[in-house]
């Protein structure tokens, strides 16, 4: 049996925090969102973190935590300091463990999302197998399923995509599987490139068929699909350098930001783009438009 304390936590009161739990004898400590936010590393190598997290602490069953619980209940930096929550769990194997929380997943008509350790529900479908591992993508995000659902509409047969900020190569794979001809990957990230590279072999696309890259390394190409799940600053940062990659009537798929920074994003498109009416989901939009001749 072991004793989870849960703490919401601002990310620049994470080391404090983290040094207190280890010193009262933590055995494990991790972090996760609090509040459903992407982040974006501007250069390769970047330690970026939300800006709210959540922390759990997992100690023994038999450590005393009276003490520890009167401390943090006291501190300024704990947002729940008078409501921690206290949870008792069964030995299980933590290896594994995380792998619950990912199940087959559909979004649209014909297209799944499958972990690697499950079957898929419906062999005759687009499948996508998926290894989630550490970079962005499993298509648990709102806005990761609004894109895979315009993928799912639109055709993309021999369309030549760009998906960029790819992290674990959801939104390229399901591109080749549903007919792309040609998708250049691109992120800043070493490691979703390798994330994108192992989960296009494990879905047997074709060589040469998805094409991984740091921003720095991208060919001039001309694609008839732009995809960008990234988030707003880098999105208007990168609004004219998208307009010189698409060809003339391409389309251009953008989200990973919310509904009160849709107006000067779809401003700023407007100038090289015919924007479509957004699609809002819990606040989070998925904004699309067709490149002007």
């Amino acid at each position: 049996m072991w004793q989870q304390i849960e703490i919401y936590v601002k990310s620049d009161e994470t080391e404090a925090l983290e040094q207190k739990l280890l010193g009262a004898g933590a055995i494990s400590i991790s972090y996760l969102d609090a509040k459903d936010q992407p982040i974006f590393a501007k250069e390769p190598g970047d330690m970026i973190l939300w800006q709210s997290m959540v922390v759990l602490s997992l100690f023994e069953g038999s450590t005393d935590l009276t003490c520890l619980l009167r401390d943090l209940s006291s501190d300024p930096s704990i947002v729940n300091a008078d409501n921690l929550k206290i949870s008792m769990i069964q030995d299980q194997n933590w290896q594994t463990k995380w792998m619950d929380d990912f199940e087959p997943l559909k979004f649209g008509n014909n297209l799944w999302i499958c972990p690697s350790w499950h079957s898929p529900p419906d062999p005759l479908a687009t499948n996508i197998i998926l290894d989630p591992g550490l970079a962005f993508g499993s298509g648990t995000h709102i806005t990761t399923s609004l894109c895979l659902r315009w993928l799912d509409q639109y055709a993309t047969r021999g369309s030549k995509v760009i998906d960029y900020g790819c992290g674990s190569g959801v939104l390229a794979i399901a591109a080749a599987l549903l007919g792309a001809e040609t998708v250049h990957a691109v992120d800043h990230d070493q490691q979703a490139i390798s994330a994108t590279s192992a989960n296009s072999l494990r879905n047997a696309i074709a060589k040469n068929t998805i094409k991984t890259y740091l921003p720095t390394a991208m060919p001039k190409v001309k694609a008839d699909i732009l995809l960008a799940n990234i988030l707003a600053q880098p999105l208007i940062d990168l609004a004219e350098n998208f307009s010189k990659k698409l060809k003339p009537e391409g389309r251009i798929v953008l989200s990973g930001f919310l509904e009160n920074q849709l107006e000067p994003i779809t401003k700023l498109y407007n100038r090289w783009f015919i924007m479509d009416n957004p699609t809002i989901e819990k606040e989070w939009v998925l904004l699309t438009g067709t490149r002007r001749l």
